[in-house]
């Protein structure tokens, strides 16, 4: 395989300190790249449906949680592990969207809750299988048995971290 930018650092860290085992952070740079060139393509691309990525996520937790496509702010906060200020600003850009509503909560004189508008569905719809295809893309360079193997390997890294917050 051609030479990466990472093997180009982990060589010039090899070079100023010899003693230094590379490995974790060749995969971990890999991982990071990754993430951080996959991150910036589905922003460009979701942005096409009128979605910021952030709110994209917000979408998504609703879209996923079924008919009617309506949850309460706290639940959607405890889904992308936000607080509720986060949460505020993304809920007020997609109603100013028209991609949600909020509504009193029934249940609830204090609360709220947020419905997903047909347009809002139509829109995470779109941009999902947009997502999903650009990501079906980049992994068609693994044949099928690689990417089980990736799969398995990413799930067991995984786990190590699941019991750590995000922050």
């Amino acid at each position: 395989m051609e030479q990466d930018a990472v093997d180009r650092i982990t060589e010039q860290w090899h070079r100023e300190l010899p003693d230094l085992p590379l490995e974790s952070m060749a995969i971990f740079g890999r991982i990071h790249r990754i993430s951080t060139k996959l991150g910036e393509r589905l922003h460009r691309l979701y942005a096409e449906y009128g979605i910021a990525r952030n709110e994209f996520d917000v979408l998504s937790a609703i879209r996923r949680s079924g008919e009617p496509f309506t949850l309460s702010p706290k639940e959607i906060s405890a889904t992308l592990m936000l607080s509720s200020g986060g949460l505020t600003g993304r809920l007020d850009k997609l109603e100013a969207a028209g991609f949600i509503e909020r509504l009193p909560d029934p249940a609830d004189r204090r609360g709220l809750k947020v419905r997903m508008t047909e347009q809002g569905r139509e829109a995470i719809e779109a941009a999902a299988r947009a997502g999903v295809a650009f990501h079906s893309e980049k992994l068609s360079v693994l044949n099928a048995d690689e990417r089980r193997q990736l799969d398995a390997l990413l799930r067991k890294l995984h786990a190590n971290f699941e019991d750590q917050p995000f922050g």
